[in-house]
């Protein structure tokens, strides 16, 4: 079953579609998403696989914000260390999950990867693709899942605190003040 969804982005003029699809041994996220930018448009497209246990391996990033091409291609090996274009990237070891600042696709990999409990909580540290910058940072997060389809995330030691409501999938459908969900469907 491929689970799709389009966003709507709340603080600049914008949109984002992605697809949640099972492969033999593993998962393809991926989407595109489109909007404007400090009056630059911008299309991003991503991929990102993870394994059977919802682990990232492979995150591709390509697009364009106005005239400045982006091309990030990321892998990350058994033992969770992070390769930028093939070059080690130290600072990563470790985080499991990535993080697309500009996207609220990949809030789904922990929720699915943790599958919480109703009142549990865990704290993980996300490879950061921050936007604009595009660089690459840890990010420690922690998500408690307060009801069936609620979720309280906080990042940054508790500078940024949101409540997501998520699907079935586990994508998010309210990001407040960020992106709602327009569209979404299951298709078998």
């Amino acid at each position: 079953m491929v689970d799709s969804i389009i966003w709507r982005k709340l603080e600049h003029s914008g949109h984002e579609v992605a697809n949640l699809t099972p492969k033999e041994k593993s998962w393809e996220l991926s989407g595109t998403a489109i909007f404007s930018y400090d009056g630059s448009p911008c299309r991003i497209d991503y991929s990102v696989i993870c394994d059977s246990s919802w682990s990232t391996k492979l995150v591709n990033v390509h697009g364009t914000i106005g005239a400045k091409k982006v091309a990030i291609d990321l892998e990350v090996d058994a033992d969770k260390r992070w390769f930028l274009n093939g070059t080690a990237l130290p600072l990563l070891s470790g985080c499991v999950d990535i993080d697309l600042g500009f996207s609220p696709s990949t809030n789904l990999l922990p929720i699915r990867r943790l599958a919480l409990g109703i009142g549990q909580e865990s704290e993980v540290n996300a490879a950061w693709l921050h936007f604009p910058s595009f660089e690459l940072k840890v990010l420690p997060q922690t998500y408690r899942r307060d009801a069936e389809r609620e979720y309280r995330y906080e990042s940054a030691g508790g500078s940024f605190v949101s409540t997501l409501k998520v699907n079935d999938a586990g994508f998010v459908t309210d990001y407040p003040g960020l992106w709602q969900a327009e569209s979404e469907k299951s298709i078998l």
